[in-house]
């Protein structure tokens, strides 16, 4: 998709002569400019409409242009702002980048300099409008996400999530898998000031400790095998915006070391690059793992994770807010229905009473597949049962009791599960079951939580 929209442009300088000038090279680039003659007047350009770059002289006058560069972020967040002057030094050029500046132009400057940072700064703002076309289309092809609840823990977590969303802090997600902590961090984004600009998600798991950095920061190109070109990371890409971390307890130390220089400075080089560059984003990350303990065993930093919880949100399972099961399942069953061009199935009541009992260990995500699959595997009008997995269908008739035809670990599995329902976290679980937490986790994980 072509640009629509030219690019819209702040000139601030109190030389009337290179306002003029600038502008004039600028609107042949095909951009929108208006000038300020003082920081004030920039301000409240700013607050009238939103810019998406800004060339700012270094001495206003009596003003410093550094002094008013975190207030132009402060009005914009997204703003890319280009420090002018005829003053370059290496000290104010580096002062500059610090306080959030996107490029240094030293003065006399050229039309060909001009150009590029126009260029520069179009294609960051089409990567963002493609971000959200994206976003959108992944939305029109995965089940809505709910957030009404009538479970009072879940309306806990979004009060919580609602008065965090207000304050610029990193947060920190926690819960089992599939509980929907990647929902509940793009509520987060959309109700911070934020929202209009990109929600990116990076999936940690998912890459080697290399191709998670240059994912994040980008890299140089050489700067390993397959780097053919020079490439921005997510955090370059999401510039004004939230970067969500999911699994954040998988990274490895050398990219906890980068990701916490991160959070303290909001500064980083991209692989293989000495440059030193900035980015403003608000980081989200989630967890399934007790970060305390991987600290504990010297797998996580205790450093980076005081960074990252600032405000921590634990998310409920889905077995501690029965009250949501079934309006969730109903929300999937019309849903895939849609998807598959037929009128919604209803539940009879024998399933109703299955969803309910069932401990759900994958939770929403578990959930979701179910209904799912029992659409596809319905005859008639209403799901039953027989529609459903077998190990969700046998959940409603038979749970492992003591004396009963169960094995050993089919009995241990039942225990753990119910004592983990009733308990705020997993040392308290743990301290009950008379097992480390570490053990439990392990447990958790071959039994596929």
């Amino acid at each position: 998709m072509s640009e629509t929209l030219p690019l819209r442009v702040l000139v601030i300088d109190d030389e009337r002569n290179i306002r003029q000038t600038l502008g004039i090279c600028l609107e042949g680039f095909g951009c929108k400019v208006e000038q300020a003659a003082t920081g004030a007047a920039a301000l409240d350009a700013l607050r009238r409409e939103p810019f998406d770059l800004a060339f700012c002289d270094l001495k206003l006058g009596g003003e410093s242009g550094l002094d008013l560069l975190p207030q132009l972020l402060g009005e914009r967040p997204g703003l890319d702002v280009v420090i002018i002057t005829a003053y370059a030094t290496v000290d104010t050029a580096v002062e500059a980048m610090r306080r959030g500046a996107k490029d240094y132009l030293p003065k006399p400057f050229t039309p060909p300099q001009i150009r590029h940072l126009v260029d520069r700064a179009r294609d960051r703002r089409t990567l963002s409008r493609r971000l959200g076309e994206l976003e959108a289309r992944l939305e029109e092809a995965a089940p809505e996400a709910r957030l009404e609840t009538a479970s009072p823990k879940m309306q806990a977590v979004l009060d919580v999530v609602a008065r965090a969303a207000s304050h610029d802090v990193a947060v920190l997600l926690r819960g089992e898998n599939g509980t929907g902590k990647g929902v509940l961090a793009r509520a987060l984004h959309a109700q911070s000031r934020r929202r209009d600009r990109p929600f990116v998600v990076v999936n940690c798991p998912t890459l080697s400790e290399e191709l998670l950095a240059s994912e994040l920061f980008g890299h140089a190109r050489g700067a390993f095998t397959g780097a053919v070109r020079d490439q921005e990371g997510r955090m370059e890409a999401a510039e004004g915006g939230t970067v969500f971390l999911d699994e954040i307890g998988e990274i490895s130390p050398g990219v906890q070391a980068k990701l916490l220089r991160f959070l303290q400075e909001k500064r980083f080089e991209r692989v293989g690059e000495p440059r030193t560059r900035t980015a403003d984003v608000r980081i989200v990350a989630a967890t399934n793992r007790e970060l305390d303990a991987e600290v504990k065993a010297g797998r996580f930093r205790e450093d980076l994770l005081y960074r990252l919880n600032v405000m921590e949100i634990v998310v409920p399972p889905l077995r501690e807010r029965t009250e949501d099961i079934l309006p969730l399942a109903r929300a999937f069953v019309e849903f895939f229905a849609r998807q598959a061009g037929r009128p919604p199935p209803d539940l009879s009541a024998a399933t109703e009473k299955l969803l309910v009992g069932h401990a759900w260990p994958g939770n929403v995500r578990e959930l979701r597949n179910a209904i799912e699959r029992a659409l596809i595997l319905a005859r008639g009008q209403v799901l039953e049962p027989e529609s459903f997995p077998e190990r969700i269908a046998a959940s409603a008739s038979e749970a492992p009791v003591l004396g009963g035809n169960f094995t050993a670990d089919e009995i241990e599995r039942e225990h753990a599960l119910r004592v983990m329902a009733h308990t705020a976290t997993m040392e308290e679980a743990a301290r009950i079951l008379g097992i480390d937490a570490s053990t439990l986790w392990r447990k958790r994980k071959k039994w596929g939580r």
